[in-house]
């Protein structure tokens, strides 16, 4: 018999009490684990940082860094993307283009004289009178003739015509996008105009010649006018887009007196493994570099000297002595970016480093973080590396916590505007109307064991049947290979007007632009087409076609990096 407190103690374990308490233990084991969920999440949410490319360590940046396959820090000779690749093509659209329209207008708006004054002043004196480039007439002319020509192209600006190579010719220069492009960059040409009189003394163009012949409409001078152009609403916006075709001036930066020199603050990198690994490599180290000098507020003291890997060489050796103004942008980066030349940096430094008391500060580890130099009041920071590979690569500076604060500045790195020229030249001899098929062979096509099929759905009679539902009849097809003998892909000769880089080897041959400015550039030492640049040419060839067909997206099922390995390798 339990007492009348004991019988209250235990009252809650009657029958009829069962079902409340039951609902309150799991009621307070809900609360218990929502309120559980609550911190877990609010952990999760403070300390969560999203997943950004530029950030990766260099086992996962393989999607990121290439064009046209995966990019490890392995021996391939894949070309890695620059910043004009991240630019959006829209970025252009609040630029108008000039149509057939608008020239007709500003005829009737600057003409002020009549058809028989016009008439007069035409013939005046014989036939054989130099056609007058200044005229109004002939520049409206000459801008609609090369609108009706060049119809898959946007033209963006003229520049007024100059006399040509004779008096029956007349050179200009205009700006222009191709209408189907999938880049940011503007293009520069410039062409040769045949004009002729006819017996009523009426002007025609005859003849319009090959991309870059206007060669004296090249450069502006200092005391002449702008063109007629359509000016875009934000006319600083379109000058820091990429424009292939202008004159280009890489000269190396220097400082301008003793005093701004002293006054500067300094990173440099030296030593380390970097040297002579692929141009992925080279540029993911050289950027993590860039990336904390911007960080630090200092200049980059750079190596303009670089060791071509054996993977791009003629060779098959490494290759010392190339420069970075062979294969980037150097103009664009020492606007956009403080950097100075190696040697003409130590060349300073020698000179006034003890007469101003310049202090160099030296870090040999590179897990002192840039974080941690952001105090350092010396003149120079000197990051030394070893002889240890892998702890000796630069770009191992912005592993671990730094990733989450150093941003490579991909927008400064931009490729060659002498080897984009190639490039546009290859386009406009196709008229910017062709589509291009990218097909790997070579090593891989030989390898059957990771690429089982690659070399069958890369034969003619497959390419055939693939492209027949890609790729209409009749259509002029860019084709980008590894293949050495491009003879193997004559049977699609039958179906398609076929084009090769090797079939344009005068655009970079002895008697070449590209040729020329190269060598004026390696102080009159000649400069090879080496494996990078044909490569980048290839590839940025075929970009800009209309269709653009790959070979491991569209023509075989293999993997890019070889059997079960397409989750990974996937674009």
């Amino acid at each position: 018999m339990l007492d009348r407190y004991s019988a209250s103690r235990y009252g809650g374990f009657r029958p009829e009490n069962l079902g409340q308490n039951a609902l309150g233990m799991i009621g307070n084991l809900c609360f218990t684990m929502f309120v559980l969920g609550v911190l877990i999440f609010t952990i999760i949410a403070a300390t969560y940082e999203p997943e950004d490319p530029l950030f990766h360590p260099s086992t996962k940046i393989t999607t990121f860094l290439t064009s046209t396959s995966n990019a490890t820090f392995k021996s391939d000779n894949t070309v890695v993307k620059t910043g004009e690749d991240f630019m959006a093509s829209n970025q252009t659209a609040f630029a108008a283009f000039i149509n057939i329209t608008d020239v007709d207008n500003m005829t009737l708006v600057s003409d002020h004289r009549t058809s028989s004054t016009l008439e007069e002043t035409h013939c005046e004196g014989s036939m054989d009178t130099p056609i007058d480039c200044r005229d109004p007439e002939v520049f409206h002319m000459m801008m609609r003739a090369a609108i009706e020509r060049f119809k898959d192209i946007h033209f963006y600006r003229f520049g007024k015509p100059v006399p040509g190579s004779n008096d029956s010719t007349c050179d200009m220069a205009w700006r222009f996008r191709p209408k189907e492009g999938k880049t940011a960059s503007f293009y520069k040409d410039y062409r040769r105009f045949l004009i002729s009189r006819s017996m009523n003394c009426t002007l025609s163009v005859v003849e319009i010649g090959d991309y870059h012949t206007g060669v004296n409409a090249r450069k502006r001078k200092k005391n002449q006018k702008p063109g007629f152009e359509k000016k875009p609403e934000k006319q600083d916006q379109v000058t820091t887009l990429p424009v292939v075709g202008e004159v280009v001036n890489d000269a190396l930066p220097v400082v301008e007196s003793e005093g701004s020199f002293g006054r500067g603050k300094y990173l440099i990198y030296e030593g380390g493994g970097d040297r002579c690994k692929s141009m992925n490599h080279y540029l993911w180290s050289f950027l993590c570099a860039l990336g904390e000098a911007q960080y630090l507020n200092r200049t980059l003291v750079m190596d303009l000297s670089i060791c071509l890997s054996s993977i791009y060489s003629s060779s098959n050796q490494d290759e010392e002595g190339k420069d970075f103004r062979f294969y980037f942008d150097f103009e664009h980066l020492n606007d956009a970016a403080s950097v100075l030349d190696h040697g003409q940096f130590w060349s300073d430094w020698n000179k006034w480093q003890k007469k101003d008391g310049l202090s160099l500060y030296l870090v040999e580890d590179f897990r002192v973080t840039p974080m941690k130099l952001a105090e350092v009041k010396d003149a120079l920071i000197m990051r030394k590396f070893g002889s240890v590979e892998p702890d000796n690569y630069w770009y191992r500076v912005c592993e671990g916590e730094t990733e989450s604060v150093i941003q490579r500045p991909w927008h400064l790195i931009w490729k060659s505007r002498r080897l984009l020229d190639i490039v546009s030249a290859i386009a406009s001899r196709l008229n910017w109307d062709y589509d291009s098929v990218h097909i790997v062979r070579g090593e891989k096509a030989r390898n059957r064991e990771l690429w089982p099929n690659l070399d069958t759905d890369t034969s003619p009679d497959s390419l055939l049947s693939t492209l027949r539902d890609k790729v209409d009849d009749g259509r002029s097809l860019y084709i980008a290979t590894n293949e050495p003998d491009t003879s193997f892909f004559d049977p699609l000769k039958d179906k398609y007007y076929t084009h090769f880089l090797d079939e344009y080897k005068e655009l970079w041959d002895e008697n070449s632009e590209w040729y020329t400015e190269m060598a004026k550039l390696n102080k009159g030492n000649p400069v090879e087409f080496d494996g990078y640049m044909r490569v980048s040419v290839d590839t940025e060839v075929f970009l800009r076609g209309k269709k653009q067909i790959e070979t491991f997206n569209d023509l075989t099922n293999d993997c890019k990096d070889g059997i079960n390995t397409c989750s990974a390798s996937a674009s």
